[in-house]
């Protein structure tokens, strides 16, 4: 890869993601049998996994492939790749919910991972949400009215404080871990919402109409 890459793109092989997949500037890692969806629907730039649920050679062809039994996912082994290469600004996951839920469950630990090594911006896209994992400072998210917004705390209980945007929007908001608290919140504009994270992480899912 020459130069420094605006952000990252990783394909998982959960659900098929039926939207748009926006890659435009980044770079593409196709995990395994992800390849089977996103094929023909953008650029690859590199394959990657044990390939143990795929039919075909993809291509690019993988620069090296894994045992099918291995300590990581092929999610994780894509991870790992993208901070090889240099990721920092931003990592965009692309069918890492359905079908299994300890993968689905499994995904969101990489969203962590990411964070905790340094990514600035994680997003995780389903074909039912937009799913973000936020990190201390402040945060700004472009929804429409009406739309659900649930802040969970991720890795520990986290803090939250200059809720706008949000019908229910206290001053000062503790997220403890093993509570539901932030569960279905709900935007009251059509100029998005935002918050500070002064102590954690915080887990925003922004339920979406499947495309």
């Amino acid at each position: 890869m020459s130069g420094r890459r605006k952000f990252f793109v990783i394909l998982l092989n959960g659900e098929p993601y039926r939207g748009e997949i926006e890659a435009e500037g980044g770079y593409v890692l196709c995990c395994d049998g992800a390849y089977s969806w996103a094929k023909g629907r953008v650029k690859i730039d590199e394959t990657l996994g044990d390939f143990d649920s795929l039919k075909e050679i993809p291509h690019p062809a993988p620069l090296q492939t894994f045992p099918a039994e291995k300590d990581e996912t092929d999610g994780e082994l894509a991870v790992d790749r993208a901070l090889e290469l240099g990721a920092e600004e931003l990592i965009v996951f692309y069918g890492g919910g359905g079908k299994r839920e300890d993968h689905f469950l499994g995904n969101l630990h990489l969203m962590y991972k990411a964070m905790r090594a340094g990514v600035k911006r994680v997003v995780s896209r389903t074909n039912g949400a937009r799913i973000f994992l936020c990190g201390e400072g402040g945060q700004e998210f472009v929804c429409q009215k009406g739309q659900t917004v649930s802040l969970l705390p991720f890795g520990g209980d986290a803090h939250i404080m200059e809720i706008g945007g949000l019908k229910y929007a206290p001053d000062d908001l503790w997220l403890c871990y093993g509570s539901t608290r932030g569960i279905s919140n709900l935007t009251v504009n059509g100029e998005g919402f935002s918050f500070r994270v002064t102590k954690g992480y915080a887990l925003v899912i922004i339920n979406e109409e499947e495309t």
